[in-house]
């Protein structure tokens, strides 16, 4: 069961199960930046790369945990999809401002 997630994140987290990029993409601001596997991600732009080599791999994120911590939302869980050791535990850090996610940061 997914835990009660801030609706930018429950938005990403469900758009994400269907692989949708455009869905994915919406809740993050304008200007996003998104730290990924060493790799950094400005705007939306740079960021829908990141999403489509996603939902090509059929990454799928399931959240089972959140908290609260030094002003951003943690979320952890393992992603499943058609990747080399799949499935994976990650660690998102969401930071989010005026309702949409201003930054990410995604580690193993």
């Amino acid at each position: 069961m997914i835990p009660p997630l801030p609706r930018p994140i429950a938005d990403y987290v469900k758009a994400n199960a269907l692989l949708d990029v455009d869905g994915m993409l919406k809740p993050f601001s304008a200007d996003t930046v998104v730290l990924d596997n060493g790799r950094r991600y400005e705007g939306h732009a740079e960021l829908r790369n990141l999403l489509v080599e996603a939902a090509g791999v059929k990454a799928i994120f399931t959240p089972d945990s959140v908290r609260h911590e030094n002003l951003q939302v943690v979320v952890e869980g393992p992603v499943y999809g058609d990747f080399k050791g799949s499935p994976i535990r990650f660690t998102y850090r969401f930071s989010l401002e005026n309702d949409g996610i201003k930054a990410l940061e995604i580690t193993a």
